[in-house]
């Protein structure tokens, strides 16, 4: 895992922990967009490619008819997001990008 520059949403806007953002869950054969805060980001090597990824924080604001069993923290691939609102700014020396 490394730093590989910035990791952006597939509208080209930058992510950074602590940012809401977007992204679609799956429920059994269902899926719905669920919003949720940016923990960690960073990028992994599969394949030979980088491949960008997000530790997500779900908020538990989400469509749907049933309510979510658990709110734990997801690993996605960032391609698979949307940025809603940024974060607080963080100055660049305190912003971690890797961890």
């Amino acid at each position: 895992m490394s730093e590989r520059g910035v990791v952006t949403d597939y509208a080209a806007d930058e992510m950074y922990p602590g940012d809401l953002v977007c992204y679609a869950a799956r429920q059994g054969n269902r899926v719905r967009l669920a919003d949720a805060v940016v923990d960690r980001v960073l990028t992994v090597q599969v394949d030979g490619r980088l491949r960008p990824m997000l530790k997500l924080r779900p908020t538990g604001a989400e469509s749907g008819f049933r309510k979510r069993r658990s709110l734990r923290a997801v690993w996605i691939g960032a391609e698979h997001v949307r940025l809603l609102s940024p974060g607080p700014p963080v100055p660049d020396e305190d912003r971690d990008y890797c961890n």
